[in-house]
């Protein structure tokens, strides 16, 4: 059996969570299928084995693996076209489901993010960075979120250029709901990206989650507004910590929304003084 289709099965198995699937993940032969000789080799406790053994034995799975490859293209870990950057992170997603252009996963990444509620600021620095970062050649990814998120993909978009959404629930799902639109020329003109099984709701714990994809994949993170807390500080952080370029835009020292990215400059980031940003 393939890997891709036995780490659906595991995905798809009840019981197995992240973690425990990362641990059979650990014990896979890099270049080989996987096979009976293999599984009664793994090193695993038994309520772990017990499930991997269903996933890998039962024949109900096919139908849904079918239909998910059918409507999906779908990447696992042990894929060429797992991006290189994704797959050195900690905790690396072990399957991504996709819609749209797979070779904007090769391509130099850009995110861009921000409060969900930004002031006319954020749209306005993203309107003037756009063309500089188009023209450099880098691809906008950000989470499909409100606001500066949304900002991110739709400039992108009018300005000719591709971008990336990495989203906190299922395929299936299009939230918010006001960004519908937004998230069906993204699957058109650009990539959207989950490591959700594609009927997984979006909940709180799942943004976080998403975050560390971000990270992962780009080269470089741009935050335009943000609160002293918020999940655009969380990217920024992660970004630090996979030692990718993080740039903040400073704000008044009045302004809430320029807490977290004052904050970042003040611990590191570089700042964005002007358009001609130095990437």
């Amino acid at each position: 059996m393939n890997k891709t289709e036995f780490l659906l099965r595991l995905k798809l198995q009840k019981g197995l969570s992240y973690l425990k699937i990362l641990q059979v993940m650990q014990q896979m032969p890099p270049d080989e299928d996987v096979d009976h000789e293999w599984l009664n080799c793994l090193e695993l406790p038994d309520e772990i084995l017990y499930r991997v053994e269903r996933a890998f034995l039962s024949d109900r799975y096919e139908s849904a693996i079918e239909n998910l490859q059918r409507n999906f293209k779908i990447i696992s870990f042990f894929d060429d076209a797992y991006p290189v950057r994704l797959r050195e992170i900690y905790r690396p997603p072990i399957l991504l489901f996709a819609k749209g252009d797979l070779s904007l996963l090769e391509k130099e990444v850009t995110v861009i993010v921000g409060s969900r509620t930004p002031s006319s600021y954020s749209g306005k620095v993203i309107e003037n960075l756009m063309p500089v970062l188009l023209k450099k050649k880098q691809v906008i990814a950000s989470g499909l979120a409100k606001g500066v998120d949304a900002l991110a993909h739709q400039n992108a978009l009018n300005f000719g250029g591709k971008t990336i959404a990495v989203v906190a629930n299922g395929l299936n799902y299009f939230y918010p709901r006001e960004n519908t639109i937004l998230q069906q020329q993204i699957a058109s003109r650009g990539l959207l990206l989950s490591e959700y099984l594609p009927d997984t709701p979006p909940r709180p714990f799942r943004f976080p989650e998403r975050n560390r994809i971000l990270a992962g994949i780009c080269k470089n993170v741009i935050v335009t507004e943000a609160k002293a807390h918020s999940g655009s500080l969380i990217t920024a952080n992660l970004a630090l910590q996979e030692n990718r370029n993080v740039f903040a835009v400073p704000g008044a020292i009045t302004s809430p929304l320029s807490a977290g990215t004052n904050q970042l400059i003040s611990a590191g980031a570089t700042p964005v003084i002007d358009k001609e940003i130095d990437l």
